[in-house]
């Protein structure tokens, strides 16, 4: 997929448009690489190329199923609680295993929020009155927050230190 930038139209197709741009980044952060690299664990927290697109769906699921659809957790199409299960991948789940589920978990988020206006909103327990307006800039910082991560571990996978200075 090859999402191509749009800069000028209206508020929601450009407002969609970085969404999906900053999906698509995310996942370019990860392409190729084998499954092995993909769980290479380089810093202290849970936060592996992997781990970053499985957080990424969870977050898909979080606000469009959850929050915005309204759907209890049994009826969404896989992990949606606001905690560090969210970058938790199992053993026999491959990188291309996970690529797809944030695919396709992105592919429903479009279709609910395409359900409403940007002006539209409701009550959420952490942040107060939000709109969907908010919540697409929220997934855009989200994604392009966790693209960045991406990128230093890509950087840090790909090009492994040459010297490594004396302890």
């Amino acid at each position: 997929m090859s999402t191509i930038r749009i800069t000028n139209d209206t508020e929601r197709a450009i407002i969609e448009n970085m969404l999906d741009c900053n999906r698509e980044a995310l996942i370019e952060t990860a392409r190729g690489l084998s499954d092995t690299d993909a769980r290479r664990r380089l810093v202290t927290s849970l936060t592996t190329p992997i781990s970053l697109i499985k957080h990424a769906a969870a977050a898909e699921r979080i606000w469009f199923q959850r929050f915005w659809a309204g759907l209890g957790e049994s009826e969404c199409d896989g992990y949606s609680r606001r905690d560090e299960g969210t970058f938790a991948v199992t053993d026999d789940e491959s990188l291309t295993d996970v690529i797809a589920e944030f695919e396709r978990a992105s592919q429903r988020s479009r279709e609910i929020a395409s359900r409403f206006d940007l002006e539209d909103t409701k009550d959420n327990p952490r942040e107060g009155r939000v709109s969907m307006r908010w919540t697409l800039l929220a997934m855009i910082q989200e994604f392009a927050r966790h693209a960045g991560h991406g990128d230093i571990l890509r950087e840090q996978i790909d090009k492994p230190l040459l010297h490594q200075p004396n302890s």
